[in-house]
């Protein structure tokens, strides 16, 4: 049976090798081709001891990819970088964009909360919006697919439904999320040194956070009007890991325990997605590793107010396991396949 021959754009970072090793024991997918200029023609192994033993051909340089040989592409290059890359791939290539630079549908936004224009408008107008459970029919015929942010698969998977079926308000939505220093990414920056994390916990992006969007643009999609949040992420010193804990207003009538219901409805059967049993408090290390979302909902001491908790790993749910996910649906493979990894504990 023939492979689906894949390259990995920005194979050195985080996402990338987390791509790696999701991809590697794959039945349907074979890697052919890895970039990361810094690195270019070191081994994967020299970089990522942990990959060593695999059978991967050496970095190399963005120039030197023959797409001729290529039928899927991850780019996981850095925000700002990715819409000019894409758009010269070649037209048999199918992409899955682990960036920011596909996934705000309104170009005027993009460029107001990314600070140029947007340098593929055409190609921006092809690209669907990934987020797996909530979009498979759009994204198992798309060829560019945009990888959600973490952050955003975390606080979009509950709220959507919940929006959708009007059991919550639009109104007055704060969602406090959390992150492992991962999500930052790999390059050196004095903020993530282990002394400037370590032994605490700080907001970033006050009220200024470009996930802002990206979460709204999806709310606003769901209530049929334009929704504004308060989102607020915090670093934590861990390694990977993501939560988000969400205040939201129910409507009359409904309760945590309605609320909870209708999400298990929902998303019954998924291979992901899991909500608790009322009462069990989800948390960043009953994901880690894995592909899951972690869900529940509980009754705030407020009035007609709800908390949501939701969980995901962000390496793997929030960027590279998502995008496998996708990859998997663009090629009509089950969408699990690779990703049936349960949850390292403790």
């Amino acid at each position: 049976m023939s492979k689906v021959r894949v390259a990995i754009l920005g194979a050195s970072g985080y996402t990338g090798a987390e791509l790696v090793r999701l991809l590697a024991p794959h039945p349907r997918f074979a890697i052919k081709a890895m970039t990361g200029d810094r690195k270019a023609g070191q081994p994967m192994a020299g970089v990522f001891p942990h990959l060593a033993g695999l059978d991967l051909p050496d970095l190399i340089a963005m120039d030197q990819v023959d797409y001729a040989g290529i039928d899927a592409v991850f780019c996981c290059l850095p925000h700002g970088t990715t819409q000019e890359v894409i758009a010269a791939l070649p037209g048999h290539v199918r992409i899955v964009d682990l960036s920011a630079d596909f996934r705000l549908s309104d170009v005027a936004a993009y460029a107001q909360w990314y600070g140029h224009e947007h340098r593929a408008p055409a190609l921006q107008k092809q690209a669907v919006y990934g987020l797996t459970e909530l979009a498979r029919a759009e994204i198992a015929t798309a060829r560019l697919v945009a990888n959600p942010g973490c952050y955003p698969t975390s606080a979009q998977l509950p709220l959507i439904p919940l929006l959708e079926a009007g059991l919550i308000s639009a109104e007055d939505i704060v969602i406090d999320a959390k992150s492992g220093v991962s999500g930052a990414g790999r390059a050196a920056k004095e903020a993530n040194l282990f002394t400037e994390v370590a032994e605490g916990i700080h907001p970033y992006g006050i009220a200024s956070h470009r996930h802002a969007p990206e979460i709204e643009q999806g709310l606003s999609e769901a209530a049929g009007r334009a929704v504004m949040v308060s989102f607020t992420p915090h670093l934590m010193p861990m390694s990977r890991g993501m939560l988000s804990t969400i205040y939201a207003r129910v409507t009359p009538g409904n309760t945590a325990g309605t609320l909870r219901t209708a999400l298990a409805e929902r998303f019954r059967g998924e291979a992901f997605v899991r909500v608790l049993p009322e009462g069990v408090v989800p948390a960043t290390r009953h994901v880690r590793g894995s592909n899951f979302c972690l869900i529940n909902v509980f009754d705030d001491r407020v009035g007609n107010r709800v908390i949501i908790t939701s969980v995901i790993d962000n390496l793997v749910k929030g960027a590279s396991g998502q995008a496998l996910q996708n990859m998997n649906l663009m090629h009509g493979f089950p969408e699990s396949l690779g990703l049936d990894q349960q949850p390292l504990f403790p």
